[in-house]
């Protein structure tokens, strides 16, 4: 089962700038991003998440996100998919930056999910 990652963030660029980055050491891996309104203002959307989660080639994807509130919408975007989807609730930049250079060299899920948990945000 091959893994993607979607990139959640209130803004269009952050996404965009970190797609960037993670392409450095992992252009391998899929990445897909939702950014800002349904009318590109400040915020999240379910339905551009949902969309980032339907284009992104992998069986299954690891979401991270930026603020508290996009995690509700990725979490509606979820009962929108038969994908399994998995959120992270970690920094942003760091944990998928981590997550994706790792998947990038075949490291073994549970080591990356254990390799995560310092950056989890309480």
């Amino acid at each position: 089962m091959t893994k993607g990652v979607v990139l959640v963030s209130h803004t269009t660029e952050i996404p965009a700038g970190l797609k960037k980055l993670i392409a450095q050491v992992a252009a391998d891996v899929p990445v897909t991003t939702a950014g800002g309104t349904d009318d590109d203002r400040i915020g999240t959307s379910a339905g551009k998440i949902a969309q980032a989660i339907a284009k992104n080639p992998a069986d299954e994807v690891w979401a991270f996100y930026d603020l508290g509130s996009a995690k509700m919408n990725l979490q509606l975007a979820q009962s929108m998919t038969q994908k399994k989807v998995t959120i992270f609730d970690t920094a942003f930049v760091e944990g998928a930056y981590t997550a994706c250079a790792l998947l990038a060299v075949n490291t073994d899920p549970q080591e990356i999910t254990a390799q995560l948990a310092p950056l989890k945000i309480k």
